[in-house]
């Protein structure tokens, strides 16, 4: 009996060294739906690669909610190890200084090879700070593209296999599928990113002063220019011909494109992986449209998603964890299963070129359409968009832009009234981090 007894008591011993050698790392996310079964496969393949650490991945809400949750937590003391920031957070994340540990150093410190420039240039060079160093870890970077419903192409008479690619023709092609009876002919998620921002980097021109605020947060919106003023009336037009539909803020539309009410979107890239799942219609992408009169247009779009950020207050040996997890993550193989399967940017330049040789591009047409967009030279008016107080700018964008396409404002006095508010809270947030 006493036998059996220190046999169970060793067995439980054994077992709870072998538990505690384990280093949890804790990772916040906002990813719901099929790219969120992605982002638990990421740490379940990881947690059975190796058998020092284990990620455990929660989800957290919208992007919005996830940062505000960490940084009250930060405050009590208890934040994640690794949180999921979308991309117009990065400033303010940038800003926060003590909270964050810069990815550079994790690896650096973790004693693992990290080599920024096996990056993609346009994906890493948003994340990276004036010195040169790597602040976050370019995770799930998606860049708009213009999706649409070969099925409803073909129905109205096109040709399924050439997507429009200029605004003009975008409104031709919305008013043919109206006339063969498509309820929502064109419609778009998170406004200011596809219309106003990648708008702006797509023709070269700058949405903010100082770079988009790339060389400063002293950055001032400048998105009321006669090119800028004459999209959002070309899509008030649209709007009043029932050629546009607003289908709401943030990306609420997606789902309207999926379940093919609607028959062409801009969208993130990474709606590939929802549509290719869940949509019963032929699909296809194109680029971003333009208007062909612009000078050095198209130029290229912008970076979204988000990024991964390490946060402060933790032991050396969970960085460590965090650093293997990244180095992970990096692997070619990885990388390229992981653009391959949601339809975000591959994170480096080893990735693309795997899922290149593999023929995935040729099997899928335009699945390269969002990293030929993103890998044109980029110019100061075009490599991004970094702003203090983003996520409200981008919310007053929303509230008076809709007052354009419920007809009660007019294009020019919303924009000006949306860079007057958002300059703001340029200022406010200057103040706050001189």
């Amino acid at each position: 009996m006493n036998y059996k007894k220190s046999l169970a008591a060793l067995a439980i011993a054994v077992f709870s060294v072998g538990a505690q050698a384990q280093t949890e790392i804790q990772w916040w996310h906002s990813m719901g739906g099929a790219l969120g079964e992605w982002v638990n496969d990421q740490a379940k393949d990881f947690n059975a690669s190796q058998k020092n650490y284990k990620i455990v991945p929660t989800f957290k809400g919208s992007y919005d909610e996830s940062m505000t949750a960490a940084i009250a937590a930060f405050r009590a003391g208890n934040a994640p190890h690794i949180l999921q920031v979308f991309e117009v957070g990065t400033a303010t994340m940038m800003a926060s200084k003590g909270a964050i540990v810069p990815v550079g150093k994790v690896m650096q410190d973790a004693g693992l090879k990290f080599d920024q420039d096996a990056y993609v240039p346009a994906v890493a060079g948003y994340y990276t700070a004036p010195n040169g160093q790597m602040l976050s870890f370019p995770f799930n970077s998606s860049t708009p593209v213009f999706h649409y419903n070969k099925d409803a192409f073909k129905a109205a008479g096109m040709n399924p296999e050439k997507p429009p690619t200029t605004w003009p023709e975008v409104a031709l092609a919305a008013a043919k599928l109206k006339a063969s009876g498509h309820k929502c002919p064109f419609t778009t998620s998170w406004i200011s990113w596809t219309q106003l921002e990648s708008f702006s980097a797509w023709h070269n021109t700058e949405f903010a002063t100082k770079g988009n605020g790339m060389r400063g947060i002293d950055a001032r919106l400048s998105f009321n220019t006669p090119l800028h003023v004459r999209h959002i009336e070309n899509l008030a037009n649209m709007a009043k011909s029932g050629l546009f539909i607003y289908k709401g803020r943030g990306n609420a539309a997606d789902a309207t494109f999926v379940s093919g009410e609607c028959a062409m979107a801009t969208g993130s890239s990474a709606l590939y992986g929802n549509v290719t799942r869940n949509g019963k219609f032929a699909y296809g992408i194109g680029a971003l449209p333009y208007y062909p009169d612009v000078n050095g247009a198209p130029q290229n779009t912008v970076i979204g998603g988000a990024s991964l950020w390490v946060m402060s207050g933790k032991k050396a040996e969970e960085y460590k964890g965090v650093g293997q997890f990244f180095a992970f993550l990096s692997q070619p193989e990885i990388a390229a299963k992981s653009h391959q399967r949601t339809g975000y940017l591959p994170v480096t330049k080893a990735s693309f070129e795997l899922t290149d040789k593999s023929g995935f591009y040729k099997k899928n047409p335009g699945t390269d359409v969002s990293v030929t967009q993103m890998i044109r030279k980029t110019t100061d008016k075009s490599r991004g968009v970094r702003l203090g107080n983003f996520v409200q700018i981008r919310t007053i964008i929303d509230e008076e832009l809709e007052g354009v396409w419920s007809g009660k404002k007019q294009p020019k006095e919303a924009l000006d009234l949306a860079i007057k508010r958002g300059n703001e809270q340029l200022e406010r947030f200057e103040k706050a981090n001189k």
